[in-house]
């Protein structure tokens, strides 16, 4: 019988039962996986996770209500129990301080725990970010509003990848059975319901608590993205003082996986920067 690699270790963070993808010794790093139908860790960070890994210890859990994570009782989803849900990771795991990249939906949820407990977050790397106040695009609005088909799959993934040849009849079936997994589909129904603008706005931290970070901050981001548009994060490099922005030609909303080689080699450069001034 073949092991799922969705599943990593089963932690009780808070009373949840989390699923963890824990690899590799280091300085630890956060990985936060975007709001997709049927969204893992694994989905998203699967050919980033084993090359970070050579150099820290990289840690990409399945958020509260999404993939093999249990999903509370209360079918309630908010961006303080998301941020609650990271600070009970950090300190069941006894790690003090991390980096984070977060990807998307990650994005803003990086974005207010560095706001939010500024200590425990050393660098940050957004991709894609949400996390401010912007008119939501067509494509969230199609991300959100998912209702499972593989007619509805296909026409999404077409929304997120620039690059055609990574929309696979293979990869549209697979995400599809991913999305109708038992109680997947109702939480994520559950989280970001019509009208969806107020989900925007909900997940956006403060302008002025964005703007007093006094991290060291890598802005990522796909030029042609129809998910998240690229002003997000044109004002976040403006905003937050220690930042660098890189965008990617030629890329969608799936930077870690249409530029997989590249965004590692960003993000591990910019990590070992740090690793260095620490030594």
């Amino acid at each position: 019988m073949t092991s799922n690699p969705e599943l990593g270790r089963t932690l009780d963070v808070n009373g949840v039962a989390t699923n963890v993808h824990d690899q590799g010794e280091g300085f630890p790093l956060l990985l936060i996986h975007g709001s997709g139908p049927g969204v893992t860790a694994w989905a998203n960070w699967r050919l980033v996770i084993p090359v970070l890994a050579r150099e820290r210890r990289v840690i990409a859990p399945d958020m509260l209500g999404f993939g093999y994570t249990e999903r509370p009782s209360d079918n309630a989803y908010s961006l303080d129990r998301w941020v609650d849900h990271l600070v009970g990771l950090l300190d069941t795991l006894g790690i003090e301080q991390a980096d984070i990249v977060g990807n998307s939906y990650g994005g803003a949820l990086a974005l207010a725990m560095a706001c939010r407990h500024p200590q425990r977050l050393r660098r940050i790397v957004l991709m894609g970010a949400v996390g401010v106040s912007f008119p939501i695009t067509n494509g969230l609005e199609k991300a959100w509003g998912y209702e499972p088909s593989l007619a509805a799959m296909k026409e999404l993934l077409d929304v997120f990848a620039y690059d055609r040849n990574l929309v696979t009849d293979e990869l549209a079936e697979l995400r599809y059975k991913a999305s109708i997994r038992p109680g997947f589909q109702e939480s994520f129904a559950a989280m970001f319901p019509a009208p969806r603008q107020r989900w925007v706005e909900a997940l956006a931290s403060p302008e002025a608590a964005i703007r007093a970070l006094p991290h060291d901050t890598l802005i990522i981001h796909g030029r042609e993205d129809q998910v998240i548009p690229l002003q997000n994060s044109l004002t976040l490099a403006d905003w937050i003082l220690n930042s660098q922005l890189h965008v990617f030609g030629r890329c969608g909303h799936w930077t870690q996986i249409e530029h997989s080689g590249r965004f590692t080699r960003l993000v591990a450069d910019f990590l070992r920067e740090a690793d260095q001034l620490n030594s």
